[in-house]
Order: C-alpha cells, then structure tokens, then sequence
C-alpha cells in the first residue's frame, strides 16, 4: 500500500498497489503492521456501508465525542465521491480547516481520519457505495456534528447539495464547537448547545 500524507498529521491518503494480470487485479487494503508502522490506530472494530442514489448527495459532517471518539478508514466501492475531513480539535492550530479529495471505486484510493476530525462527503453521480472500517461503535449519545455549509469552514462542494438530511441541515457551525481542553484521542468536554444536535 502507498501511504501520502495530507495537509493534517495523522490523515493519510492509502492507495492500495494493485497486481495486475489477464484476469485483473489483486490488492491488499488492510495491514495492521503497515497501519502500525505508520503511527495509526489499527484496531478498527466495526465496517459500514453507505448507499447513496443520487448524484450530489451530501452526508456529514459527523464525528463522536469521547470517550467514543472514531478513527476512520473510508474508501469508495461504487461510483465517485468527494470526501471532506475538518479538523475539530479546538486548541489544534488547523482547527476548522478542511481537507478534499476524490475517493473511487476506479482509483481504489481510501482516507484515515484520524479522531478528532469531522467527516462527509458528496456523492459525484448516481449509486454510490462507501466501505467504512471503524474503531468504535456507534454511540448515538456521542455523535456530533458541524454544519456542511459553514461559511467559516468554506468546504469548496463540488457540486450543488441535492439531497442533504434535516438532520445535518441542522448542524451547528464550527464556531459553536467549543470544547474543553483536547488531549488527543480524547475530548473531555461538548458545549450544551451541541447536546441536543442528534
């Protein structure tokens, strides 16, 4: 696998290094040395998939708070996207910068999202499938989010959000995320405010 490091420590880009023969290829996607021997988490415990039938589609951006924080492994199975991490470490000194890059089924390129970044995407056509390796459980009471349009983050979308759920229509903007002090991988505190978002 090539490892290309991102604007952020600890966010990687991961393009697996294909086989090729008559028949098509072969690729390794995981390796919990490799993952290790590049300072990751490599104890991911939970896979997801994410379906999304129309081009334009935007989901995020989410993360959970400590002590069911996320590390990440994302790769695009079917279609295009355009994938998006922000930086919500609040004493961080890239805190609310963003990071893009196109995920495809074709490219086989996959992004680690370390904890303490907020994640989403938008999906580039129509019947887009995601691959998420995780190292958390979903915790309902933990997850959070920053709103898709924030004006501070300024995530430059691709293309005009078709669908986008009433829920992260709702989000707070990244200026409303205001926590206590930040220990990576742990976020002691999330502001009342953010307490009701769901």
């Amino acid at each position: 696998m090539h490892f290309a490091p991102t604007k952020f420590d600890k966010a990687w880009l991961i393009k697996p290094e294909r086989h090729e023969d008559e028949r098509g290829f072969f690729a390794r996607t995981w390796c919990q040395r490799e993952f290790e021997e590049h300072g990751l988490d490599a104890d991911l415990v939970q896979c997801n998939v994410s379906f999304n039938k129309t081009k334009g589609t935007v989901r995020g951006m989410h993360f959970q708070t400590a002590p069911h924080e996320e590390v990440k492994l994302v790769r695009c199975t079917r279609g295009r996207v355009f994938d998006v991490i922000v930086d919500v470490r609040p004493r961080s000194t890239t805190f609310g910068e963003s990071f893009g890059a196109e995920l495809s089924a074709e490219n086989g390129v996959a992004i680690y999202v370390p904890a303490g970044f907020a994640h989403g995407f938008q999906t580039l056509e129509d019947d887009c499938e995601l691959f998420y390796q995780i190292s958390c459980e979903h915790h309902a009471e933990s997850a959070r989010g920053i709103h898709y349009a924030d004006s501070e983050v300024r995530i430059d979308w691709p293309l005009p959000a078709s669908i986008v759920s009433d829920k992260d229509t709702r989000l707070p903007t990244v200026r409303e995320l205001i926590c206590e002090p930040y220990e990576p991988p742990r976020c002691p505190g999330v502001p009342k405010k953010m307490e009701a978002v769901r």
